[in-house]
């Protein structure tokens, strides 16, 4: 019997040492990861295919929390049912899931109460993030990708194209692609209808 144990960090940014460490601790024989969202498919988190191909029935599957797996109710509680089904054991470093010291029913009510929560938390972060953007954008902070033109450049792509001169003409001579010439262009006029 195998013990693998898998960890699941949101963004690069997160660190996943602390999940780990936390699965070598609890004796995992072999353990895999991913830097992925909690509401991506399995099929696009490739070390957890991978963890499953590798996994069979009487191995079990540890993970620190029940939302490493997903943050979907739906997906949760058909993840979970599909391992149950394999006769591969679940267990959480949380201590809210064990499936190798409870039936198969407490199991499932279990994963569907931690689902809900889960996809619960999950539309409460969107929510948070919705309303701190908005918040931001109030006092002014600026999203999206950064500027990477001058402003003389933007300058230039307008004289140039006030002068009758076509787009890729214009890339060529600031050195700059026809994208970036269309959307100085594009901001430019929205700029414009703004004053006016």
């Amino acid at each position: 019997m195998t013990v693998y144990g898998y960890w699941r960090c949101s963004t690069t940014e997160q660190d996943q040492q602390r999940q780990v460490l936390a699965l070598k601790q609890a004796g995992c024989d072999e353990i895999l990861g991913d830097k992925i969202t909690g509401t991506s498919d399995w099929s696009s988190r490739p070390q957890l295919q991978q963890c499953l191909n590798l996994i069979e029935s009487g191995d079990t599957l540890v993970i620190s929390e029940l939302s490493r797996l997903s943050r979907s109710f739906m997906g949760m509680v058909n993840q979970v049912s599909d391992l149950l089904e394999r006769g591969i054991h679940i267990k959480t470093l949380d201590g809210r899931l064990d499936t190798t010291a409870m039936p198969a029913e407490i199991t499932m009510l279990i994963v569907s109460i931690l689902g809900y929560a889960a996809s619960q938390e999950l539309d409460q972060i969107k929510t948070r993030t919705l309303e701190g953007r908005a918040v931001a954008k109030a006092r002014g902070v600026k999203f999206g990708r950064k500027r990477t033109y001058t402003s003389f450049q933007a300058d230039e792509v307008v004289r140039k194209h006030n002068d009758g001169n076509g787009m890729g003409t214009i890339a060529k001579s600031v050195g700059m692609s026809r994208s970036m010439v269309q959307r100085i262009l594009r901001e430019h006029k929205q700029n414009q209808l703004l004053v006016a």
